[in-house]
């Protein structure tokens, strides 16, 4: 439940951070939070990350069902006991629908937040992507974390048939 409870969390922020920049920014108007580093800035996005597929809603629309399916699938069975997995795929969950909630009824995302990194304008991207992103990080490390108390367990039981 407390995984569910992460996504609810990341949609209801996401979805609110988005209304605030339609309601008070026009598109490609900004704020400068930190100079040279950090702008929120009104964008859409009519596609995925960078603006891929552009205009391509029902793919969209079946991808993001499909993995939406596969996590509440992972989270009922494979993330019990296992903390670290299960805030992992909250964080992916809540990310998807809160971008599926743009693309369903507003035929767009809202993008807002805007980095240079080194100097580089990286791509404008919302609390849903930053959710997603931060989901797939924690996943690896869950990940990391698993093959290597394998090994350390399958050397174990080496040690043990050696003695």
């Amino acid at each position: 439940m407390f995984y569910y409870i992460i996504a609810v969390f990341v949609i209801i922020l996401d979805q609110l951070t988005k209304w605030l920049v339609k309601k008070n920014l026009e598109i490609g108007e900004s704020i400068k939070v930190i100079d040279n580093f950090l702008y929120i800035t009104s964008h859409r996005n009519r596609g995925a990350a960078w603006g891929i597929l552009q205009g391509q809603m029902w793919f969209f629309y079946v991808i993001t069902v499909i993995v939406i399916i596969g996590i509440i699938y992972y989270i009922q069975t494979v993330a019990k006991g296992k903390w670290l997995l299960g805030v992992s795929l909250g964080l992916m969950l809540g990310g998807a629908i809160g971008n599926f909630i743009d693309r369903v009824f507003r035929k767009e995302v809202v993008d807002f937040i805007n980095t240079y990194i080194f100097g580089y304008d990286f791509p404008v991207f919302n609390i849903a992507d930053s959710s997603l992103v931060l989901g797939v990080i924690l996943l690896m490390i869950h990940m990391l974390y698993e093959e290597r108390g394998s090994k350390e367990k399958l050397n174990g039981k080496n040690n043990t048939h050696n003695s």
